[in-house]
């Protein structure tokens, strides 16, 4: 942003607002990509539902690459943040440097990993033989735009970090923009089908990448992507790792859900039921989306003034956070319950799944009011550096919680499928409560304890 030290002046509702609308709208945006290809791959003429099904299935391996970018780039600049909040810019630069490096190093080994064994994954993953060929067809071209991947979504939130909350935004919407004019060209003029969205994919997220770099290493950027610090330092990476392993673990068990939930959907019911996940899982994406785009509204606010010391600050955009968290998760619960067939209506308009597709939406976001305590919590955790705390939030809600009672609530209820389904608003409720508690029982004494350093600095 124009004035370098905003994050430590302006009023903090007036820049959450600033920094959050730009970076809700760009998570909203981002999710376009892969939900335009599903709603253009699941209106395919005649094998719409099995394309649709088949693209669900390859779709933890996408969750699970996406993840790695919030590994480097929120750990990366939840560090960055604090440190140019501390007046160590050479410091923040040297974090930029690194996460780059370690953001190319896990596109190359992902890349490799998931082309050598992405038909046997699939297969596990809740792919029968009338869908392997579209997950096959999607993946197969989406893995070799994994760098581009990464590093549009890893440094763009160096740019959100620096204040540049419209750059940060421009970023996906430039990209989201391609891929929607692609899709139909590649899909359907060419006759690609499902290849021809994974190409319009990458070449967007190119174009994303191409736009990062260049801003990172022109004139407008505080933070300068220097080729002295492109290196992987332990000491740089280890504490960015230790925090962004948080963010990292909360998108990437996306991944392990997805297969769970594939997988015993599969067995209990069969490919319908696996179409209605996906349908399901698209849109919990779209809702989800914006509880990150508000985190990284506050996480620069919180960062910035907790390492300069502003703590009546970092308590004004906490309460911002949670307000708005609360607002909208409880928003979008009223909307999914009233209206399930506007969203499902979006991917497919078969009659057997939509069916199955609207009794899921109910139970499986009976818990989604609940999620505004458990994201803008965990996330403020987050940006305060708390590595372990927020570590063992990210694991309570998906890995704890969720993924168990997939398997564990149909051992007990006559109805298997309502059983896997009910998993998830079990996990939501359980995990924000515990959140919440622990939150507001840390959150005063973590403030207390950085009063005291700042004394002790002063004395």
């Amino acid at each position: 942003m124009e004035d370098k030290n905003a994050l430590g002046t302006a009023p903090v509702g007036r820049l959450m607002v600033k920094l959050a609308v730009p970076a809700v709208t760009a998570q909203l945006v981002n999710a376009l990509y892969n939900i335009v290809d599903r709603m253009y791959i699941g209106h395919m003429e005649g094998v719409g539902d099995l394309a649709l099904t088949g693209l669900g299935v390859a779709f933890p391996i996408i969750m699970f690459i996406s993840a790695l970018s919030a590994l480097a780039g929120m750990g990366g600049g939840s560090r960055a943040a604090i440190r140019m909040g501390e007046g160590d810019i050479a410091g923040a630069e040297a974090i930029l440097g690194g996460c780059t490096a370690l953001l190319l190093l896990m596109s190359v080994l992902s890349t490799a990993v998931f082309l050598t064994f992405q038909r046997p994954l699939l297969f596990l993953f809740g792919a029968s033989e009338n869908t392997i060929g579209y997950a096959t067809g999607y993946l197969t071209v989406y893995l070799w735009g994994t760098v581009s991947v990464l590093l549009s979504l890893g440094l763009n939130n160096f740019i959100t970090t620096q204040g540049f909350s419209m750059t940060s935004m421009l970023t996906v919407v430039i990209g989201a923009v391609c891929n929607i004019v692609l899709d139909p060209i590649f899909i359907f003029g060419f006759d690609m089908g499902v290849a021809g969205a994974a190409w319009a994919t990458i070449i967007a997220q190119t174009v994303s990448a191409l736009w990062v770099l260049l801003f990172l290493r022109g004139k407008k950027t505080q933070l300068k992507l220097r080729l002295k610090y492109l290196r992987l330092k332990p000491s740089v990476l280890l504490p960015v790792v230790a925090i962004g392993i948080s963010p990292f673990i909360m998108q990437s068990t996306e991944s392990l859900v997805n297969i769970s939930f594939n997988s015993s959907l599969r067995t209990y019911g069969g490919d319908v039921y696996v179409g209605a996940m996906t349908i399901a899982s698209s849109v919990m994406q779209v809702i989800t989306m914006p509880f990150m785009g508000l985190a990284q509204g506050a996480q620069p606010i919180v960062g910035f003034n907790y390492g300069a010391g502003n703590l009546d600050r970092v308590k004004k955009a906490f309460r911002l956070l949670f307000i708005s968290g609360v607002i909208y998760s409880v928003t979008a619960f009223a909307l999914v319950q009233l209206f399930p067939n506007i969203f499902i209506a979006i991917f497919n308009d078969k009659p057997a799944l939509v069916e199955v597709a609207d009794r899921t939406m109910h139970v499986y976001f009976a818990g989604l009011f609940a999620l505004g305590v458990q994201f803008s919590c965990q996330q403020t955790f987050v940006a305060l550096g708390e590595a372990k705390v927020s570590l063992f939030l990210a694991l309570l809600r998906k890995i704890i919680l969720l993924i168990p009672l997939v398997f564990i609530l149909p051992q007990f209820l006559a109805d298997k499928v309502f059983a896997v389904w009910l998993a998830e608003p079990v996990a939501d409720i359980c995990a924000s409560l515990t959140t919440g508690i622990i939150f507001f029982w840390r959150f005063p004494r973590i403030l207390s304890r950085r009063e005291k350093e700042i004394q002790q600095q002063q004395g």
